[in-house]
């Protein structure tokens, strides 16, 4: 139904308002919360985010749902990874949700409460992060409706339980820290394997190494002696009227700069040092392997990835995704489809059509469908070689980058005479 209302001045606002409902906003705008002493705000995000993220990739690979079929419809995006996700549930949805209705949690319990005016912007977000799913053509309203409901649950649980959980994390020993750990590796060890290769497991693992980072650094820095504890244990000293403008820039420019350098060095040193212990393990039949990932034994070395990250992309990529906003209307429509689940749909609603108007071949009769289906397969973009150690390399980058962001980097602040003394 959104389709029937297709403009060109719609498809350039949904198109673009698309990305701030992706992972990649939200791991730029964070980190600079954590910065500049919105560290409530900025756990309060990470965790619920993280949370969605990770259960609504559980669901996606569970239950192995398709988008919607197209043709019909037609689907506008301009990310590489997202048409080769599963349809149900939407994250988009998930995130738009728990932010929201944790940041009205947040404004109606502070001193200056919710205004009119916040209210209204951020419903509007919602709708239209929620509304856009469906006009892109991306997924259904029952996809729309349950990522919703998801990321409510995920946002009241975090209201709930938020003073608990973090109390148990800053006054508690660092076995709290041990334990977080442990959860996250075995629910990433447990993940569902997906029907098709899937990239919402790349996704679940990349949160689950930031939730990991931030609560590691949280409980150290709150030790330091250097952080804030008002209106939180480890918040970072900030005070933009004491530190001024051009201060407060560099902090973030310089923040940006380690996180990417981090990753930058971090990633390719695991890829050349975990293949040798990850083979080490396959001969003492400790390997766990994955679908879709190589063990470590069959291949020699990890190559060079492209594209790879579909939460913070490398600094090469950068140029190309800001030349892409800067040219809206070069908007990505596409009719057809675009995985192997797209596939599969189309040829069951074929086969479907087919009995229905009775004109189904007789099974011994040559048939020009299998030939049509096999070019449709051959067209697909074909996914690349995956490893097995790119697992544990992106719970270490993440685990981190999430540990530059409530830690590392306040620290650093500190030291090249960017913070408060």
């Amino acid at each position: 139904m959104p389709q029937k209302f297709r403009s060109p001045a719609l498809d350039v606002y949904f198109g673009l308002t698309a990305h701030l409902g992706t992972h990649t906003f939200y791991m730029i705008i964070l980190p600079i919360c954590f910065w500049c002493g919105y560290v409530q705000l900025a756990r309060a995000m990470t965790q619920t985010l993280a949370a969605g993220v990770f259960f609504s990739g559980v669901m996606k690979d569970l239950l192995c749902i398709p988008r919607p079929l197209s043709p019909p419809l037609q689907r506008i995006s301009k990310s590489s990874s997202a048409p080769l996700e599963y349809g149900f549930l939407s994250t988009h949805s998930t995130n738009a949700v728990s932010v929201v209705f944790y940041a009205v949690y947040l404004l109606q319990n502070s001193p200056s409460g919710l205004s009119p005016f916040m209210q209204v912007l951020l419903f509007a977000y919602l709708i239209t992060i929620a509304f856009g799913r469906l006009y892109c053509g991306m997924h259904g309203f029952l996809d729309v409706f349950i990522g919703g409901a998801l990321g409510a649950v995920v946002s009241a649980v975090q209201c709930v339980y938020e003073k608990t959980f973090d109390d148990w994390i800053f006054h508690g020993p660092f076995r709290n820290i041990v334990i977080i750990a442990l959860i996250i590796l075995v629910l990433v060890r447990i993940h569902p394997e997906p029907a098709d290769d899937c990239p919402c497991f790349d996704d679940s693992v990349a949160f689950a190494g930031v939730f990991i980072g931030i609560n590691l650094g949280a409980w150290h820095f709150a030790r330091s002696g250097i952080a804030w504890n008002d209106p939180l244990p480890s918040t970072a000293p900030f005070s933009l009227e004491i530190l001024g403008w051009t201060k407060a820039t560099l902090r973030i420019v310089l923040g940006v700069f380690v996180t990417f350098a981090w990753r930058g060095i971090a990633k390719p040193t695991c890829f050349k040092l975990l293949p040798p212990l990850f083979r080490i393990f396959e001969t003492y039949g400790l390997a766990i392997p994955r679908k879709y990932f190589l063990n470590a034994s069959e291949y020699k070395r990890v190559p060079p990835l492209r594209k790879d990250d579909n939460v913070i992309p490398p600094a090469s990529e950068i140029p190309a995704m800001l030349d892409s906003l800067r040219q809206p209307r070069r908007r990505s429509v596409s009719v057809g489809p675009q995985s192997a689940a797209d596939a599969y749909e189309v040829i069951a609603f074929r086969e479907q059509r087919r009995r229905q108007s009775g004109s189904l071949p007789e099974p011994k009769e040559p048939s020009p469908v299998k030939d049509e289906e096999q070019v449709m397969f051959d067209q697909l973009l074909k996914p690349r070689v995956r490893y097995d150690v790119e697992v544990l390399t992106k719970l270490i980058v993440y685990t981190g980058i999430g540990w530059l962001a409530a830690e590392g980097n306040p620290l650093l602040f500190q030291v090249c005479g960017l913070g408060i003394r």
